[in-house]
């Protein structure tokens, strides 16, 4: 946050009046029943046909788009697997990770991240991100920002969505979008919406939504189950048919008429007795209902190709496992895309704001990135630090938190992790069972010096660390080798050895250490581990650095077998 107060200032760094203030704290495109943006604006949807929907998106087209957005939300409500895919793809983007990214080079930009970073705990772009995916099928998404402004930071507290049908889409320029009042229409107040375009085709902003194309198979789908319907019900039915003979009167037809379509439904007619009808029945009539199937099966189908760029995410298909793995690719594509427009409208709109309000004009800003970005995997980042650490390799803290999905931990946090082993000569605890253990006093002169085999004074017994156990071993080999090389290869090793050995036991305690030394073989070092009363902490560290020196002892052992190849060199 600031250090003391400061002046909220745009991202130009222009001072914000108070009356600007107050408005960024104010709902100012709520639906209310006495303005231009009722919560309710009835329907569009029922009993359609192409010339009702075509004069709609022809209106939509000029100008006049609140009839559109009206039939946009219905189509999403009654044609079920549109509804299907479309919120697939809009939870996928929700549920991917949200990091934050540091510009370089910028003073004070880990402290801007930490910032957001703090924000996006609060969950506010969370409880809004799916809400901002609504522009995926309608080609924007308008939501309200109400900021919560105090002299120490300024940030969104509440996204709130609003309906489209509440704005308009320039005619002057196809691209604007102004708020509908009772006096007209207005510009958006500056700071106070996240207002994201998600152009699935290029062009006008309101031809750019997935729903535009979606509209005609709709109304085709909406014909089809109506059809079908009318089939099931007649299917397997008579047709009821009356007989009139020319004495009959209107009355009497009409009576004749509510008889045989009282019996089951409209399957029914009614002829004079002079007359005569004749049922054709259609070529393949037995198979109807594999005509309305399939037919409905296509525009599903397409809706999903349309909405996921395939089929197989949605429904069962023919290919196996090699089928599905490329419709999924396709899908990350779509899920990249989405990720990648969504996150640049958040810092653009809400990032750049949130930190030039409270921290003033910067030249660069730090960056939310949603999803993924073509990143090495976590395991082989991990492997990497730890391989390359004891190798010098500086890597920042705050970048693996981030990919890890960690915050940092605070002062009174609980925490999880094996401290680093303390520097040599450093004083440790249980000084005075060293002083009357003669085992734990020659480990405690161990500890303070890791490699007492450079150290020709050093006791032959007490002093000799593991890793010098392992040196001298594998010097007694290298000394029956003839070959040069290979003796000063093992000789490298040898020394190698010794340090690693050394750095694993200078961290252990006392007790542990003298444990270590005492031992004769790995049987009599893990009862005398048993007969100690350790706690949890120092067992895991004694665990850990067994681990190493067990590797070493695997290297000791191969370095044994290759005597007999030095031999033969």
């Amino acid at each position: 946050m600031a250090d003391g107060y400061k002046p909220v200032v745009d991202q130009f760094g222009n001072a914000i009046s108070r009356a600007e203030i107050a408005q960024l704290k104010t709902q100012v495109a709520a639906p209310s029943g006495f303005s231009a943006r009722p919560p309710f604006a009835g329907h569009l949807a029922f009993d359609i046909e192409p010339r009702r929907l075509g004069a709609v998106i022809r209106a939509a087209d000029n100008g006049q788009t609140r009839d559109w957005f009206i039939l946009a939300e219905e189509i999403e409500e009654l044609f079920t697997h549109y509804y299907a895919v479309l919120s697939k793809r809009r939870r996928q983007v929700t549920l991917l990770p949200v990091t934050v990214k540091a510009p370089e080079g910028v003073k004070g930009a880990e402290r801007h991240a930490d910032y957001v970073r703090k924000w996006l705990a609060t969950e506010t772009l969370e409880r809004a991100m799916y809400d901002v995916t609504d522009a995926i099928g309608k080609g924007f998404s308008a939501n309200e920002i109400m900021w919560d402004t105090r002299p120490d930071g300024v940030w969104p507290a509440e996204i709130c969505w609003r309906n489209q049908r509440d704005f308009e889409v320039s005619w002057e320029d196809g691209q604007t979008i102004w708020l509908r009042t009772n006096g007209g229409f207005e510009g958006l107040a500056p700071h106070k919406f996240l207002l994201h375009r998600h152009a699935s085709k290029s062009g006008n902003v309101v031809r750019s939504g997935l729903t535009r194309a979606i509209a005609w198979k709709w109304m085709y789908a909406t014909f089809t189950e109506k059809d079908w319907a009318l089939f099931v019900q007649g299917y397997g039915l008579p047709v009821r048919l009356g007989r009139y003979g020319p004495e009959a009167s209107d009355s009497d037809k009409r009576t004749l008429w509510k008889a045989v379509r009282g019996i089951a439904g409209d399957l029914a007619a009614i002829i004079p007795k002079s007359m005569e009808m004749e049922f054709v029945e259609a070529k393949g009539a037995n198979d109807g209902a594999k005509l309305f199937t399939e037919r409905a099966n296509w525009l599903n189908y397409e809706t999903s190709k349309l909405v996921l760029g395939g089929t197989a995410g949605t429904d069962a298909v023919a290919g196996g496992h090699a089928v599905g793995q490329e419709h999924r690719s396709a899908e990350q594509d779509v899920e990249k895309f989405d990720a990648r427009l969504i996150a640049g409208s958040i810092n653009r709109q809400i990032v750049q704001a949130m930190i030039a309000f409270t921290f003033g004009e910067q030249a660069a800003y730090p960056v939310i990135l949603i999803g993924q970005q073509e990143q090495v995997p976590i395991s082989d980042v991990i492997a990497s630090v730890a391989d390359l650490g004891p190798l010098g390799l500086k890597v920042k803290a705050s970048e693996l938190r981030d990919r890890l999905q960690l915050t940092k931990p605070e002062e009174g946090d609980e925490v999880i992790g094996i401290p680093p082993p303390p520097p040599p000569g450093a004083g440790g605890g249980g000084g005075a069972q060293a002083s009357s253990d003669p085992t734990a006093a020659a480990a405690l002169k161990i500890k303070a010096n890791p490699h007492p085999e450079i150290n020709p004074t050093s006791d032959s017994r007490a002093m000799m660390s593991t890793g010098a156990l392992f040196g001298r071993f594998i010097s007694a080999q290298t000394e029956q080798l003839g070959d040069d090389e290979v003796k000063a290869t093992l000789a490298a090793l040898d020394a190698r050895m010794a340090r690693e050995a050394a750095g694993a036991l200078a961290g252990m305690s006392a007790q542990i250490h003298a444990q270590f030394v005492a031992a004769r073989d790995m049987q009599d070092l893990a009862e005398r581990l048993t007969r100690l009363k350790l706690d949890d902490n120092e067992f895991a560290q004694a665990m850990t650095r067994g681990m190493v020196l067990a590797n070493l002892a695997g290297q000791a052992a191969l370095m044994d077998e290759l005597r007999p190849l030095g031999k033969k060199g």
